[in-house]
């Protein structure tokens, strides 16, 4: 009996072989002799337990395999080419026994084999029925021969051909587990950065705040400082009218001292040009003359008592007058700096908006781009799952090659995306 080899088994359809010997050309195909469960004895262990095996009669060999292949076999009508054993019939000797412990049990025995190989039918006819196939397919014949032999060296091409794949498979794999490695350390530095951004988010909120009540002071500091600056121009306009009154008073007063001179010096000539007549006047007269000059001089000095005065009223008026061009000047400083302010705080709170509308889109972004991320992460590690069962499993059928293959699409397109 010889061995399979150890390999997971893989189902798939025996393409025709061809093998040039002279002129003979040898086929080896999925058509078997017969197929079904027997009652296995191990193999030099007389007093072993018997277990169920499903059977194949292939030309000239007896392939067996756990009971489960037989529905594989039945659905897919592809023989598995790594058997559990598989055992030469040329030459083979059978024969019905009733005392092996199991009734219709068949006895194969082989020249090149010491000791016997035990089976057993369910019944008397399946019993007949496996002896006549297994003595026909006992007879030795060249063309068994050689297709004993190419079915070996097929079996075991197939085998290094399946080692081959698996190893590619687990590299692979190990690939892609760093790489789903390397994916969820850049997941948690996704995470990581959004925290930043979710707290970066708060302070710019904050500091719009901020700006904003600034904003809304400065707009009050403003408001008072107009407040202010009208105020002193209206009391500007007011100390100009009164500069102006105070000007023309000025001008009156100087205007009705220079004709109280005047007529004060035309009389001191009269004086002078008329002694002898003055003489001759009478003392009444005379006391009225002094009188009429004294009038004049109390005018006189009562005229420049009130230059003093509106000299005096003018330079308070022009001192006010500078204090408050001084103080409407600041005013409009103030007002130019706050304005300043104002629109610089503006144009701060509108960039700022748009900071915060581009971090708010780039944000949602990020969080999109990390649950398709997670999504693809979800079935890479699924079509993983799916690699690593189909690869440690001891059956294989042409369903699950073809899920692994599934399964590794996806992974590469996880990896291509």
């Amino acid at each position: 009996m010889f061995s399979s080899v150890s390999r997971n088994p893989l189902f798939s359809p025996w393409s025709s072989m061809e093998q040039s010997d002279s002129e003979v050309q040898l086929d080896i195909s999925t058509k078997v002799q017969l197929h079904g469960v027997l009652w296995k004895r191990p193999f030099g262990r007389p007093s072993a337990k018997w277990s169920r095996r499903f059977f194949i009669i292939k030309d000239s060999f007896l392939l067996y395999y756990a009971e489960s292949e037989k529905k594989s076999f039945e659905n897919n009508r592809f023989f598995n080419i790594h058997p559990k054993g598989v055992i030469p019939l040329g030459g083979c000797v059978v024969s019905a026994h009733e005392d092996m412990g199991m009734p219709f049990a068949i006895v194969i025995n082989l020249e090149d084999f010491t000791g016997s190989i035990v089976l057993a039918a369910e019944s008397e006819d399946d019993q007949v029925q496996w002896m006549e196939m297994l003595h026909e397919s006992g007879k030795v014949t060249w063309r068994n021969a050689q297709l004993g032999e190419a079915m070996i060296e097929s079996l075991e091409a197939q085998g290094l051909q399946l080692a081959k794949e698996k190893q590619e498979y687990l590299d692979k794999l190990m690939e892609e587990t760093e790489e789903l490695s390397h994916q969820r350390a850049q997941r948690e530095e996704l995470e990581r950065l959004n925290q930043i951004l979710e707290e970066e988010k708060m302070k710019f909120e904050e500091v719009v705040l901020e700006l904003k009540a600034e904003q809304d002071q400065i707009k009050v500091d403003l408001d008072g400082t107009s407040q202010s600056l009208k105020g002193v121009e209206r009391q500007k306009e007011e100390l100009s009218q009164l500069t102006v009154t105070l000007q023309k008073s000025i001008e009156e007063l100087s205007q009705e001292k220079q004709r109280t001179l005047e007529l004060l010096g035309v009389k001191e000539q009269e004086k002078v040009g008329e002694d002898e007549p003055e003489m001759s006047l009478e003392p009444k007269d005379r006391r009225t003359s002094e009188d009429q000059d004294g009038d004049l001089l109390q005018d006189l000095r009562h005229i420049e008592e009130q230059m003093k005065i509106l000299l005096r009223e003018k330079e308070q008026a022009d001192d006010k007058l500078k204090d408050n061009e001084e103080r409407a000047k600041i005013l409009q400083q103030e007002r130019e700096y706050y304005s300043t302010q104002a629109r610089t705080l503006q144009q701060s709170l509108f960039q700022l908006t748009e900071d915060k509308q581009q971090t708010e889109t780039e944000l949602k972004a990020e969080i999109e781009s990390r649950v398709e991320l997670e999504k693809r992460l979800k079935q890479a590690e699924e079509a993983l799952q799916g690699l690593e069962q189909g690869l440690s499993a001891l059956d294989r059928s042409r369903e699950r090659d073809e899920k692994m293959k599934g399964d590794v699409t996806q992974l590469r397109r996880f990896f291509w995306l």
